[in-house]
């Protein structure tokens, strides 16, 4: 990171601008929360990032200590970045960052979300006072991505893995299982777009009761 511009701050949250505020860096990091992925895969899942910018977040970001490079072995060899146990660290620092921008009164909609970007949205926007006393075990499998999505004891629990016996399988687009969590779309309409729901219905019906977006914060003052 030498002749990067500094803020020269003691304050240790002002040092971790210097690491990750970068634009692309922290986008790059939820693109790598849930495994490694190849440098095609997340040009792919940040179609907006040039490849010359996206070379040199990564090559920042591995040397201050939060991406690392891992070889596939044959026959599929292939270099794949991966976070290290401290990039990882920065899971719930997304999550309460999405939470807080939910709030946004200048949030927009309408732009689709990557896999990864859809997961970590459920950890923010999970409220556990809606889900109260409810347990699920859910599978999702995503734009080719399987995860398990667990619920239990007012908590969310997501990894990128299947299941070993969930209630409910949701396969299909993220954006549209999102459309039902977030905005309440009847899952006639998700079933309509393609989203194909197997096993128990209603625990699906009762996780995406788990989720609420929030009222805008005032643009000014209260």
């Amino acid at each position: 990171m030498a002749g990067k511009r500094r803020y020269e701050d003691g304050c240790a949250f002002a040092q971790s601008l210097d690491i990750v505020g970068e634009r692309w860096a922290l986008l790059v990091i939820r693109e790598l929360m849930f495994g490694p992925k190849r440098f095609t895969d997340l040009k792919a899942d940040l179609p907006g990032i040039a490849s010359n910018v996206l070379t040199q977040r990564l090559a920042d970001l591995e040397d201050a200590g939060l991406v690392v490079r891992r070889e596939m072995p044959p026959p599929r060899k292939a270099r794949l970045y991966d976070l290290s146990t401290w990039g990882r660290d920065l899971g719930p620092v997304l999550e309460a960052m999405g939470r807080w921008a939910a709030r946004s009164p200048l949030l927009e909609g309408g732009w689709p979300l990557s896999v990864s970007a859809a997961m970590m949205s459920l950890g923010s926007m999970f409220r556990s006072d809606l889900a109260g006393d409810f347990e699920g075990v859910l599978e999702l499998h995503l734009s080719w991505q399987d995860f398990t999505v667990r619920v239990a004891r007012g908590r969310i629990d997501v990894e990128p893995v299947r299941a070993a016996a969930p209630q409910v399988t949701v396969t299909g687009d993220q954006n549209i299982l999102l459309g039902v969590l977030y905005m309440k779309r009847p899952l006639a309409e998700a079933r309509a777009q393609g989203l194909r729901i197997e096993g128990d219905e209603a625990v699906l019906t009762r996780f995406a009761a788990c989720f609420e977006m929030p009222e805008p914060a005032p643009r000014s003052p209260a």
